[in-house]
């Protein structure tokens, strides 16, 4: 039998709480940590970046998804 794991962690952005997959969730370095980014936030990042002429960041398809806990 198989299980599946996500992380519930807080966005850097928003504070928000939320739900992804710990390999794929987008992401920023701080302190040499790495610290989600929700989805809400990257879609207004992106928006943003697309405003100012700059190619949007890419965002896994599964990175807000849960993983086979054979993954982590």
């Amino acid at each position: 039998m198989t299980g599946f794991a996500f992380v519930i962690g807080c966005c850097f952005s928003c504070g928000r709480t939320f739900t992804f997959n710990p390999h794929k969730v987008p992401s920023i370095r701080v302190g040499g940590e790495r610290e989600p980014i929700c989805r809400a936030c990257m879609d207004d990042l992106n928006r943003r970046r697309v405003r100012l002429g700059m190619a949007p960041e890419p965002i896994q398809p599964d990175a807000y998804d849960p993983i086979p806990e054979g993954d982590l």
